[in-house]
């Protein structure tokens, strides 16, 4: 079904396929070791423009997992990219080698270009502070598995909703299901941008409110998404140094929040969630980044069209 396209935003996959990749990831978690061998012969290739270790690390655990083999760098001036070479012919090289490739760049609407420019499946793995589809992924399975539903939730979003393409991303796709209201919690200098409160929010009706104090509105939310102030998005460091620490969720703010309430986070952490918080059931953000490699394995899967060739699957 998937077979041979590729993952540049949310909204690429339908609500229904996107069911079918979180039903592959369960299956995965349930039996890992029943797709020790899917990938084996194929190559998938990490282009990695910008600083990663949780996305890299998890794609490459995910296709070594598969039994597959993984080429790339990590950092552009290890590659011919620092002589000059563009997008599109290292993509095309690259697809000489690989059978599929994961980007990441700090240029938004790249991994599109290296798409175009090849025949052969691209992820994109974070395009500046667009989109971060896998992210999003993870985000929705982790929410799937520990509540089974998306429908008639109360998310709450705090931080850095300017720059955040973590948080972009998860609004697209969570404003495909009945009954989400967003609370979008954030400084006035990071409130989410123009184009997703008009084109996503309020083109698609969704209920969401913007609010300055988390503690507010900690008793009101299913979940919390909280993310870092990301200094690599500001121009100004006194911009940055004022608001780096404008939220920091610990156990006083905690109590206020539901039994079943759960906190998320894309990692990684600096000093918006205290280290306390770690023991409290209801954080889930390393849980999160581990069903993250579950999930690029149900996507590497399906889009080298290998889903039916797993046991069970």
């Amino acid at each position: 079904m998937l077979k041979g396209r590729s993952l540049l935003e949310p909204l690429d996959f339908s609500v229904e396929e996107m069911e079918t990749l979180f039903s592959a990831a369960d299956r995965i978690i349930d039996a890992p070791d029943g797709y020790a061998d899917v990938c084996r012969g194929k190559i998938l290739a990490t282009l990695f423009y910008e600083p990663s270790t949780r996305t890299r690390f998890s794609f490459e655990a995910a296709m070594l997992r598969l039994g597959g083999q993984v080429i790339g760098f990590s950092e552009p001036g290890s590659s011919s990219v620092a002589k000059g070479e563009s997008i599109a012919d290292t993509m095309r090289t690259v697809a000489c080698y690989a059978d599929l490739a994961v980007i990441r760049h700090p240029k938004e609407g790249a991994p599109r270009v290296a798409a175009l420019s090849t025949g052969m499946p691209v992820i994109n793995a974070g395009d500046g502070g667009h989109q971060h589809p896998t992210q999003t992924l993870t985000d929705l399975l982790t929410i799937r598995r520990e509540r089974g539903r998306f429908e008639n939730l109360t998310i709450g979003l705090c931080g850095d909703l300017k720059f955040g393409r973590t948080v972009h991303s998860l609004i697209k796709a969570l404003s495909r299901y009945g009954g989400i209201r967003f609370v979008l919690i954030s400084p006035e200098e990071l409130m989410i941008p123009d184009y997703v409160r008009k084109e996503v929010l309020q083109k698609g009706a969704a209920a969401f409110d913007e609010v300055r104090k988390l503690q507010d509105v900690m008793p009101e939310l299913d979940a919390l998404y909280m993310t870092r102030v990301q200094k690599e998005r500001f121009f100004n460091e006194e911009d940055y140094i004022r608001l780096k620490d404008s939220y920091i969720l610990d156990a006083e703010k905690m109590r206020l929040a539901r039994p079943d309430m759960m906190v998320l986070h894309p990692l990684p952490r600096v000093n918006e969630i205290a280290v306390e918080v770690d023991a409290d059931p209801r954080a889930v953000y390393f849980k999160q980044a581990k069903n993250g490699m579950y999930v690029r394995m149900a996507l590497i899967m399906a889009l080298l069209g290998l889903e039916r060739t797993a046991e069970g699957l």
